[in-house]
């Protein structure tokens, strides 16, 4: 593979890893398990470091969580929150011990229990809690004041009169979950998929009132400000708890490998005992001085890892193989099974991921096969236990053409997947494509959920996403699980969302590698999406964010017929085509194309490109031919070696200020 297909690889594997974190950590509902994730990040990690040009301050390897949902408000943090590095094996923990220990001895360390949840940061004033936030992307967080109020277990008030700020885990307890998910197949209401998606979406509702009536929980496991004299983690523990704030009480301290390893093993063997989920553990060193001085990266402190348990298997029968269509015509085999009891449910399906894997297994109807819940999410194939193979069984034989509609299938070069050639025209990829386009980070049309989508296609209301905007109240009031408030309140929906801007409308089209950051670029870039869909691949590989492989995505699907003709479907039901014009309220940086890089002191990074834009300048994220300026902070690195090769003027964050006078620090 030479360095051309090496950067397209990068610019594909960096899409990737952001969709598939924005529906992780944006969306809660993920699409690919833990062990993929992981392993499609360490591949990108590995292109960085041999091409360290390309790695870009944005880059999923650098930066920890998701973007925060605009409708809650957020929160800029005054120092990053930062994610954890992974180590799987006791060889993994020996390095880990190794590297904290500078040369000496291995400094006393803290093992802690995992919680699989949704992280917040909580400040309490004069012990008065006053602000709470998710973690978000590490910089800015959503504002969850109100929400983090109604549970029980964060109190309102110390018991000192404190100035901190504190980090936590926000859980449910799997006795809640099972009653919450009973009571939601009473309701006939989807369910949830395990307890740490139901714990991020109770925490993220607009209404606190829901929050509350969910009956969340939380452990604290650092003080992030207001350490005082505090000397040792250890120390911080024991100080939260004597606040008020609940500890998980299962930390204990080591002092070798071996100790930790025995914790390890403890837990592993006994965690199915507890009321709540944990993934792994994580070891952190004990003296804060240490810590300080071991320091950290973007992404991770150097001075902490989480281990990450093995998952469990067991043994169960293959009684048949299926394939599922998705949104994007991908085909998906998925094996049937004897129902088996795994990580506390019952398992009658598991994924067997593409055709390469489920060739590599050789997995086939009859086959005795161990299977395991990565991530403790989605159930996988692991092994095929041949020695119990019966007699007569077939390989698996993935079809010519696509199950559901008939179309072609064909496998798209350098992917691993098979895809139904006839987009928006099949009926499986038309379902998941309207659940999609009316998700949050796309059109946000609330109330059109899986079930409601399911009777519209059961009723032959809806063949195209175009459809929708043709839907009157009258007729979704005759269909089941809709009447009249319902069906009027799902027609306003349908209506509001024609003005969403153009980006949103790009993510809700479902154009192959494009989320948000993508669409985001391409409608800043192009303005107007008849502008868009008439650009060429030369002029797409122009746009910051956008490399070879979205760049032949968007315009493979402006080409097919049947995209053309929702999206002209689309235009005579008014929709916006548009995006939004930055807010303009000076020109000192008119003409300008700007790259931030390096850690700025006045302000965070997303305060500074707003600044820009109101300006009249242009925010690029890579330094290229194209850049006029850039704004260097403390610990620029290869963006600022690359402008100085360029010739790119440098100026540093008090001359940005100078330029931009009219700025005032709040």
């Amino acid at each position: 593979m030479g360095a051309l297909d090496d950067q397209r690889r990068l610019f594909e594997l960096t899409a990737m890893i952001r969709t598939y974190s924005q529906q992780y950590h944006e969306m809660d509902a993920p699409t690919i398990l833990d062990a993929e994730y992981d392993a499609l990040v360490k591949e990108l990690q590995s292109l960085e470091d041999r091409y360290p040009q390309w790695r870009r301050e944005d880059s999923p390897t650098q930066s920890v969580g998701g973007a925060p949902r605009s409708e809650l408000g957020s929160v800029v943090f005054d120092q990053p929150v930062l994610s954890l590095m992974n180590v799987h094996s006791r060889e993994d923990v020996e390095e880990f011990c190794r590297r904290v220990s500078e040369g000496g001895g291995l400094p006393p360390l803290v093992a802690e229990l995992k919680i699989d949840g949704l992280s917040v940061i909580v400040n309490y004033r004069q012990g008065r809690l006053v602000q709470a936030a998710t973690r978000g992307n590490g910089v800015v967080g959503e504002l969850v004041t109100a929400n983090v109020s109604q549970i029980a277990t964060i109190p309102a008030t110390l018991s000192q009169p404190v100035d901190v700020e504190v980090r936590g885990e926000v859980y449910m307890p799997k006795s809640q979950f099972a009653r919450l998910n009973q009571r939601r197949r009473e309701e006939n209401l989807p369910e949830f998929a395990n307890p740490r998606n139901a714990a991020a979406g109770s925490l993220r509702q607009l209404d606190a009132q829901i929050t509350r009536e969910r009956h969340l929980a939380a452990f604290f496991y650092e003080i992030r400000r207001g350490l005082g004299t505090l000397a040792n983690h250890h120390q911080a523990l024991q100080q939260m708890q004597a606040w008020g704030l609940v500890v998980e009480p299962n930390w204990r301290r080591a002092e070798s490998v071996e100790e930790l390893w025995a914790y390890v093993e403890f837990w592993q063997t006994h965690r199915a005992q507890l009321d709540f989920d944990t993934d792994g553990l994580v070891f952190k060193v004990d003296p804060i001085a240490l810590q300080q001085r071991l320091g950290a990266t973007q992404k991770a402190p150097r001075w902490a890892a989480a281990f990450k348990f093995p998952p469990e298997e067991a043994l169960t029968v293959v009684r048949a193989i299926h394939l599922s269509v998705g949104r994007t015509g991908v085909l998906t085999p998925t094996a049937e099974l004897d129902p088996v009891r795994l990580a506390g449910t019952q398992v009658s399906r598991a994924s067997l991921h593409n055709q390469d894997i489920l060739q590599e297994l050789d997995v086939r109807v009859g086959d005795s096969v161990f299977v395991r819940k990565a991530g403790e999410i989605i159930p996988e194939v692991v092994r095929v236990e041949s020695a119990l193979r019966p007699a007569g069984t077939r390989p698996f034989i993935y079809p010519s053409r696509c199950p559901v509609c008939g179309a072609k299938v064909r496998r798209v070069p350098g992917e691993k997947a098979f895809r139904c050639t006839a987009g928006m025209s099949c009926s499986a990829q038309l379902r998941e494509s309207i659940i999609h386009f009316a998700s949050k980070p796309a059109m946000d049309i609330d109330g059109l959920g899986d079930k409601t989508v399911d009777v519209l296609l059961d009723e032959g209301l809806v063949k195209t996403v175009a459809d929708l905007y043709r839907l009157t109240a009258p007729q979704l009031q005759q269909l089941p699980r809709l009447g009249p408030l319902s069906a009027a309140n799902l027609v306003r929906a349908i209506e509001q969302s024609k003005t969403r801007p153009l980006s949103r409308l790009l993510v809700g089209l479902g154009i192959r590698l494009v989320g948000e950051k993508a669409a985001e670029s391409l409608a800043r870039e192009f303005g107007h999406l008849d502008r868009l869909m008439a650009a060429s691949m030369d002029d797409l590989l122009t746009v910051e964010e956008i490399g070879h492989g979205i760049a032949e995505a968007v315009v493979e699907f402006f080409a097919q017929e049947p995209n053309r003709l929702v999206i002209d479907a689309l235009r005579s039901m008014n929709l916006n085509f548009a995006e939004p014009e930055a807010v303009v309220t000076g020109d000192r940086l008119r003409g300008e194309v700007v790259v931030i890089t390096g850690t700025l002191e006045r302000f965070g990074r997303a305060q500074a490109e707003a600044m820009v834009v109101a300006e009249g300048g242009k925010v690029a994220n890579a330094v290229s031919s194209r850049t006029t300026l850039v704004v260097a902070g403390e610990r620029a690195g290869s963006k600022l070696d690359k402008a100085q090769k360029l010739g790119v003027t440098v100026i540093s964050e008090e001359e940005f200020l100078r330029r931009v006078s009219n700025f005032q620090s709040e």
